[in-house]
């Protein structure tokens, strides 16, 4: 869940990344309205990707929605192995996330003075958005964690980052969303704050 640079195990199911756009048709004009239709993803078809960032995080996926064609909801089949995270501990500003837990266990580490909850077989678990809702998951049993990510694809965005002071921002896409349509992208100190007229050329020369 989470960043979406290409430098970091991306923010941002979002289902956070890397999505590849679908190629227009061969004429280049976009499809008409009577040409869509419906489109299955079907895992078994879908390479894996990898992400790995030192020795705490690391994790499999594949983009299950991008590849159906979907607009407002993001969906990826994540897969992290024993003793690993996925993303760095996060919250987001402007999307709703939700887990689906197909295999194996974990933890998902909450907000100080939450529960952590536990993370097994046919767990559902809706992640709003906000700082109530911050989180990670955490693998720490002894078989792959198979989950599916979910999340609305609503932006601008602003993703926050409890454990370095940090902030992401996504103007033009979401996290999960196609890079290339990006206006604003990037990750800030949190504590990187200037006056509203700071650099503003309020004199005329």
């Amino acid at each position: 869940m989470a960043p979406d640079s290409s430098d970091a195990p991306a923010d941002e199911p979002r289902t956070d990344d890397d999505a590849d756009t679908d190629a227009d048709d061969a004429d280049g004009d976009a499809p008409s309205e009577s040409d869509l239709a419906p489109t299955a993803a079907r895992a078994a078809d879908l390479d894996w990707s990898a992400s790995e960032r030192g020795d705490r995080f690391a994790f499999r996926r594949k983009r299950l929605a991008d590849r159906a064609g979907g607009r407002d909801l993001g969906c990826s089949l994540y897969e992290v192995p024993p003793g690993k995270r996925p993303w760095p501990t996060h919250y987001h500003e402007g999307n709703e996330e939700a887990l689906y837990v197909l295999s194996g266990s974990g933890t998902l580490l909450t907000r100080e003075g939450a529960a952590d909850l536990d993370l097994e077989p046919d767990t559902y678990v809706a992640l709003p958005a906000g700082a109530d809702y911050v989180r990670q998951i955490e693998n720490d049993g002894d078989e792959p964690l198979r989950y599916l990510a979910l999340s609305t694809m609503n932006h601008p965005d602003v993703t926050v980052y409890p454990d370095s002071d940090k902030v992401g921002v996504f103007c033009g896409a979401p996290p999960g969303g196609d890079k290339t349509a990006r206006t604003l992208h990037g990750y800030f100190p949190r504590d990187a704050e200037v006056g509203y007229w700071d650099g503003e050329p309020t004199d005329e020369e």
